[in-house]
Formats: C-alpha cells, sequence, structure tokens
C-alpha cells in the first residue's frame, strides 16, 4: 500500500492509498489503516490500532491500542461481502475494544451497516457486533458487549462484564448493572440486574439527563403500575392504566411505546425489587 503523506503519523505505521484522512491526524506506531476509511478532523490512532473499510469516522474520535473498528462480522453466514461501520463525532475507543461492520443486505435481516452515534465512550475490551445501532452519550465500561442487531437508545450504560443478546433493544437512560446480562429488551430508565430482572429506575441518570420531577415521578408511578400493583395486571392493561392516566409526559409516551413494539419482551421484576421512590432502588 502507498502512503500518504501525514505530518503526524509515526513511520511504522501501515496507511492504505484508499484512505481519506485529514493532516491533523494522529497515528501511533504499528497502527494499520486498511481499505477505504475516511476520518474527519482532530482524530486520534493509537498504537496498533487497527481500521478497516469500508468505515467512515467523523471529527475527534479516539481509537486506542490494539482497538479493531471495522473487522468482519463474527457470523457463520458472512462469506466476504463489502459491508461497513458508520461512527459520528468525539467517541472515544479505549484499549482493545472492537466493533464490527454489518451483514449484507439480503442475509437475513444484515442491514449492511453498523452505526455508532456521537459522545460515547468505549472502555477497554467492549464489544459491538455487526448492525448493531448505538446512539449518543452512551458509556460501555470494561468488557461489556452487545450482541448482533442490538439498538442502544442515547445516554444507556452498560456496566463491566454485562452481555445483551442479539436483536435486544435497550432503551434510553436505561442501566445494565456490573456482570448481568439481558435476552430481552430493557425499557428507557430501567435498572436492570442479574439476568433478565429489573431492580429499580435510574433516578440520578434520569436527574442528570434534565428531566423534571414531575415527569421523573409520572416514570417512578409507571414502573409501580407494571411490577407493583397487586393482584398484578396483565402488561396490556398496566399500559393502558399508565397512557390514560400519566400520557401527558414525553418520557411515558417513549416508554409505552418502547414496551408496545418489543418483539422479545421486557424483562421482569427481581425478587427484590425497588419501589422506585427513592435512593434505595436506584442502581445508577
Amino acid at each position: 500500500m502507498t502512503r500518504p503523506t501525514l505530518p503526524h503519523a509515526h513511520p511504522t505505521a501501515i496507511i492504505s492509498a484508499e484512505a481519506n484522512l485529514p493532516a491533523d491526524v494522529r497515528i501511533g506506531p504499528f497502527a494499520v489503516i486498511e481499505g477505504p476509511i475516511t476520518l474527519g478532523p482532530g482524530c486520534v490512532i493509537g498504537p496498533h490500532a487497527h481500521l478497516i473499510g469500508p468505515l467512515t469516522l467523523g471529527a475527534n474520535n479516539e481509537i486506542g491500542s490494539s482497538a479493531v473498528i471495522g473487522g468482519a462480522p463474527q457470523h457463520l453466514g458472512y462469506k466476504g461481502e463489502i459491508t461497513s461501520v458508520e461512527i459520528g463525532d468525539g467517541n472515544v475507543f479505549r484499549e482493545h475494544v472492537t466493533v464490527h461492520r454489518g451483514m449484507p443486505v439480503g442475509a437475513g435481516p444484515g442491514t449492511g451497516v453498523t452505526r455508532i452515534g456521537n459522545r460515547n465512550f468505549f472502555m477497554a475490551a467492549s464489544h459491538v457486533a455487526h448492525d448493531c445501532v448505538v446512539g449518543n452519550d452512551v458509556i460501555f465500561a470494561n468488557a461489556a458487549l452487545i450482541g448482533g442487531h442490538v439498538t442502544v437508545g442515547d445516554r444507556a450504560f452498560i456496566s463491566g462484564n454485562s452481555a445483551v443478546h442479539q436483536f435486544c433493544r435497550v432503551g434510553r437512560l436505561a442501566f445494565l448493572s456490573g456482570a448481568s446480562a439481558s435476552s430481552k429488551d430493557i425499557p428507557p430508565f430501567w435498572v436492570m440486574q442479574d439476568v433478565n430482572y429489573v431492580r429499580g429506575l435510574n433516578l440520578v441518570g434520569m436527574k442528570r439527563a434534565g428531566m423534571p420531577p414531575a415527569e421523573r415521578m409520572a416514570v417512578r408511578k409507571a414502573y409501580r403500575t407494571i411490577y407493583m400493583t397487586r393482584p398484578a395486571l396483565p402488561l396490556s392493561v398496566a399500559l393502558m392504566r399508565i397512557e390514560a392516566e400519566l400520557g401527558a409526559f414525553p418520557a411515558i409516551q417513549e416508554l409505552v411505546e418502547f414496551i408496545r413494539t418489543s418483539k422479545r419482551g421486557i424483562c421482569g421484576a427481581h425478587r427484590l425489587v425497588g419501589t422506585g421512590d427513592d435512593d434505595e432502588s436506584v442502581a445508577a
């Protein structure tokens, strides 16, 4: 590969002639920039990082040492088709993070692209599988991973060593506790613990996001209606009650729509489920 002239690239870096790189990009020792790749201004590529195109990154992204962005999907049906990864601005990918490109369109539910938004923080050894969609301001702690086709809403927090099964959805401001796992959808604002259980509400996250107190209280009431009504209500009935009593709040509309459109179902209540009333139910 013919190396473009870049003043801040280490001489040991291998850079494809197909790459479209700004003059201010910083590329560390032994990094590999392979194939058709476009980087925005202000990007930093760490030592031994491997970027594989087709790949587009916006401005001010940081790629840590030995991270691999744009690798082939880990799927037995992948046969070398051209697919891609699209990444926005201001993301941090720390050491050994892996992000895989999409499965080809026509190969089952393949979309052809894995998409990541803006200002996300991926801690060391976290993983984003093929065809995932990650929103903005999401945090993946160390070794957190999401399977193929997972969608993660804005400002969600996926704690260390947590896993989300393929095709699941993680709602906005949801919080997955450490070493948890989910094969079901995790609604917005919920705190998930253990395997497929919810424990309470991400009250701190909602407050930090600027949600008004009245709206936070409405989410608490919705939570109690779903998990704490005795005798328990069928979910469809609980949602109708929530909508009738609290539907004026945008967060409630978001929550009800998320649950109603779930194809995998939502997580059930932990035996130690919090009330949503006070800090004892908060895991964030």
